[in-house]
């Protein structure tokens, strides 16, 4: 069962930069809203999923999503999380990108935006507003990607793209892939650059710690997480984890 909620502001921000912190029920839903400054997402400890303009938009920690001003957009999330959101207002969004997109978050940022949550007492106070200044700055540099989990409207690459989401276990290789759709592999290559932007294997991976961060936070153990999306070895999938997140999955597990 959704939780619908309300946006916290409708016509106006506190101040020029603004961060809010909550935790997030189970099943909770932004319905779709639009408003005249920006906002970037960003979960402490789970996934952050945004439908805007009909695309999906979901990332792990080490993500976060970056809505720009009078775009409408849609917040959700399946569990419990700690969610901030940083609402900057719009005449100071030119250096941020005009679409929505997935950017990235360093450990110095992470810890930026921390020490801002934890230590605000006053959102006009120069010191908390040259923090998320600094936050912002950061931002503006981090890399970006896409929706980090990007969809196509191809026939054939759509297909495919769901059978691995319903089967993430499946280990074929992209020519085994593409020949069981019967295309080329050359073929396959191309409908993943210019719909997706990423090779196939890097979509796998991304969709697999996407998957892994909902299993964690059910408490099933690495093994079978590693298991279950066909590694040989659990020190195998928690290289791929970490090269995606930043973290082990034990110290995932830790935030939770």
């Amino acid at each position: 069962m959704k939780h619908p909620l309300q946006a916290p502001f409708t016509e106006a921000l506190p101040a020029p930069l603004f961060l809010r912190t909550t935790l997030m029920p189970n099943d909770a839903i932004f319905p779709a809203h639009t408003h005249s400054w920006g906002e970037f997402v960003y979960s402490h400890n789970g996934v952050v999923q945004v439908m805007v303009e009909q695309e999906r938009y979901l990332v792990p920690p080490q993500y976060g999503i970056w809505v720009p001003p009078n775009v409408q957009h849609v917040g959700l999330n399946r569990r419990e999380v700690l969610q901030s959101s940083l609402y900057v207002a719009n005449e100071l969004c030119g250096t941020l990108p005009p679409r929505p997109q997935a950017l990235m978050v360093s450990p110095f940022m992470r810890s930026v935006l921390d020490h801002a949550r934890e230590s605000v007492r006053d959102c006009k106070c120069p010191r908390h507003l040259r923090l998320l200044t600094v936050f912002l700055d950061e931002l503006a540099e981090t890399p970006r990607a896409g929706t980090f989990l990007p969809a196509s409207d191809d026939a054939v690459l759509g297909r495919i793209l769901h059978y691995l989401e319903s089967h993430p276990g499946d280990n074929r290789s992209v020519a085994e892939l593409a020949h069981d759709a019967e295309i080329t592999e050359r073929t396959l290559a191309r409908k993943c650059r210019q719909d997706l932007g990423i090779p196939l294997t890097e979509w796998r991976n991304r969709m697999r710690v996407v998957n892994a961060i909902a299993m964690i936070e059910e408490g099933k153990s690495v093994e079978s997480i590693a298991s279950e999306f066909g590694y040989s070895s659990a020190s195998a999938f928690i290289a791929m984890f970490k090269k995606l997140t930043g973290a082990t999955p034990a110290s995932y597990r830790e935030t939770l």
